[in-house]
């Protein structure tokens, strides 16, 4: 029998949740591909917010959210060519009603995920060094997608 691994919880802070804000990201997408969401981080400093979460929605069927390495390029590309080999056009889909990539994109969808909670601390989000966030679309062509951002936790004194 295997004993569990330890844990060790080192407290940050206490808060009560007194405030919620809420903002719509609009995003213009190049078509398939990630961009990044990290700069939405400023909707945390300009509603006052200090401590809680950030949760982030898109409001997309064939567009998506993610929290992924920051540094290496590659890294989102190996990830949407992943993302084409579990979905690919021409995969046999019965829906094609907007197009050849549109049954795929809603898989891709799917797969990953439409809402996203960051906590934010001291006004700040805590994503690791090499964390951004980035909205996928999983559609060729450019859209216009809208991310709901809501803050919930305690305001900056």
């Amino acid at each position: 029998m295997t004993r569990p691994p330890a844990i060790r919880c080192s407290p940050i802070g206490f808060a009560t949740a007194t405030m919620v804000a809420s903002a719509t990201l609009t995003v213009e997408t190049r078509g398939a591909g990630f961009s990044d969401l990290t700069a939405a981080a400023g909707f945390v400093t300009q509603s006052g917010a200090r401590d809680g979460a950030l949760t982030l929605f898109v409001r997309h069927t064939s567009a998506s959210l993610t929290i992924q390495e920051n540094a290496d390029p590659s890294v989102r590309d190996d990830l949407m060519m992943a993302l084409e080999a579990l979905a690919p056009e021409g995969g046999g889909w019965s829906h094609d009603t907007e197009g050849p990539d549109d049954m795929p994109a809603h898989v891709k969808t799917m797969l990953t995920a439409t809402a996203l909670q960051v906590p934010v601390i001291d006004a700040r989000l805590a994503l690791g060094t090499w964390q951004a966030i980035y909205l996928i679309e999983h559609r060729a062509r450019p859209h216009r997608c809208e991310v709901v951002l809501q803050f919930i936790g305690a305001r900056s004194e």
